[in-house]
């Protein structure tokens, strides 16, 4: 049966009905099917409310069809309420090493170190008072979660690195000293161990599952307040960023901060599907960019952690860069989708297999390649003597070539870390005399790897060094002589994709 009436409806009301969307009456008031799940929409408060006159039935005015049905969002109450109590605090104490004469710290003197711009350390913790030459100590605080009941927990390897004392605090508030069993920098992956029984645990999915626009929730410790959860989507997948070649990144908008490293990422399900780790700042708090390790690379760290105390990657021996449209339509390729070779390491497992300068990598064991960074993260994530198929676009026809993976040299990783730049954040090499007569230039110097404030400043991988401060370079040493005088700033002349271009990096 049906019946006229006159409604006083909200302004939204009115224009869900103006728009064609069936009302129907329930004894509690209108519903709107399909997009409230039949609940009743709640009256307007007084002197809030449009009166509009309006015929409505409850099932003769039409439905415009969806092109999709709405997202449900999801039970956060639910999540935090189960999976939260295995969410864990933690806080350190140690030494840092530091390089020259001891100084003053305090609040904000990190703001230049990369390292503090991606969570290494709470300001606010630190110790404002004379450091003795060589260490300053520091407290630092970040967040973890509980993968079994006998007190396995992942974390951030940034979160305890140089710590002596590490703490973690349940939300129980029930406080335990942990061990650190292990940790990866490659990966930014830390296990750490408490002496408990009948802890509880997170529930772990699958990221692969996981998709651009799905919505994701992040519990951790922001500034030091516990058990903080925040939400958003996932923006994007497979990110690498600078530094970090080996892991895909999940990129989402759910607000993390310093003190968040090292928490869960959980899916709509309430699964872990990312380790909070890194976020893209200009201010040093969040602006709406922040990465996650997916949690299957976690997991793989923490196996090799567990069984053997230490983590090996594997190597493949070759500079990559991603594709632009005009290199692509150079080589023949109808996309811009691959990883190509710009330079081979001799002796190394590719050189060993026959891969050259100017192959471009299109698949590794059947799955495609888009970027260099797929390649990074395959080979790094796998074990040395592992055996990968590699799908090449070689001379405008497609080939395949099986390697071994390469062990990843330990003093390889070291002068990543600490590169031949100095204070500029550059591993540099000089050019072989193919890759000069491919990329048509006489000098310069091939950057292998980029950190601190060069990588600040928008210098990358695959870049070749030309010059610096207006004079050239052929070698290492004559970067040396350069920066021996300690400059406050410098400007790099670099090649990047046939064009030459200065960059400006300021170093104090």
């Amino acid at each position: 049966m049906t019946q006229t009436a006159k409604l006083t409806l909200t302004a939204a009301a009115a224009a869900l009905l103006g728009a064609g969307v069936t009302l129907s009456t329930t004894a509690s008031g209108w519903t709107v099917p399909g997009l409230f799940k039949d609940k009743p929409l709640v009256a307007a408060p007084a002197g809030d409310t449009a009166s509009v006159g309006a015929t409505a039935t409850a099932a003769t005015v039409a439905t415009p069809a969806l092109a999709m049905p709405p997202a449900q969002l999801p039970n956060y109450r639910a999540i935090v309420q189960t999976q939260g109590p295995a969410v864990v605090g933690i806080t350190v104490a140690g030494l840092h090493k530091v390089d020259g004469p001891a100084v003053m710290q305090g609040p904000g003197a990190d703001d230049d170190d990369p390292f503090f711009r991606f969570f290494r350390g709470i300001p606010g913790l630190r110790m404002p008072q004379q450091m003795n030459p060589g260490a300053q100590p520091f407290r630092g605080q970040g967040s973890g979660f509980i993968i079994s009941t006998d007190g396995l927990i992942l974390t951030n390897a940034h979160v305890v690195r140089d710590a002596k004392q590490v703490t973690v605090k349940l939300n129980d508030r029930r406080e335990f000293s942990a061990q650190v069993l292990g940790s990866d920098p490659a990966t930014d992956i830390a296990v750490l161990k408490v002496d408990a029984k009948g802890l509880p645990t997170v529930q772990l999915g699958d990221p692969k599952q996981v998709q651009v626009g799905d919505y994701v929730l992040a519990i951790g410790a922001p500034f030091g307040f516990e058990q903080t959860a925040t939400q958003g989507i996932v923006s994007a997948k497979g990110r690498s960023l600078p530094g970090d070649s080996v892991v895909p990144f999940i990129q989402t908008d759910a607000a993390v901060n310093p003190g968040n490293s090292g928490g869960p990422l959980f899916d709509a399900a309430g699964r872990v599907v990312g380790v909070n780790a890194q976020i893209y700042s200009q201010s040093g708090g969040f602006q709406g960019l922040a990465f996650s390790i997916p949690v299957d690379v976690a997991l793989k760290v923490k196996e090799q952690i567990v069984a053997h105390g230490k983590v090996e990657h594997a190597r493949l021996g070759v500079t990559l860069q991603d594709l632009s449209a005009p290199l692509a339509a150079s080589f023949g390729l109808e996309a811009p989708d691959g990883a190509l070779v710009s330079s081979v390491q001799p002796g190394s497992a590719a050189a060993k297999a026959g891969l050259k300068a100017g192959d471009v990598i299109t698949g590794i064991d059947g799955e495609p390649v888009r970027v260099a960074g797929d390649v990074s993260s395959r080979v790094g994530l796998a074990r040395p003597g592992d055996k990968i198929r590699l799908d090449l676009w070689r001379d405008k026809n497609r080939h395949s070539e099986t390697v071994a993976l390469g062990r990843a040299d330990k003093d390889a990783e070291q002068a990543a870390a600490a590169p031949e730049g100095g204070q500029l954040g550059l591993a540099l090499r000089p050019l072989e005399k193919q890759e000069l007569r491919g990329s048509g230039l006489d000098h310069g110097l091939l950057i292998e790897r980029v950190g601190g404030p060069a990588q600040l400043a928008g210098v990358q991988p695959g870049d070749v060094l030309l010059a610096l401060n207006g004079k050239p370079v052929n070698d290492i040493d004559q970067v040396r002589d350069v920066m021996k005088d300690k400059p406050k700033q410098v400007a790099l002349l670099v090649a990047r994709d046939g064009q030459q271009i200065f960059v400006p990096v300021r170093l104090g």
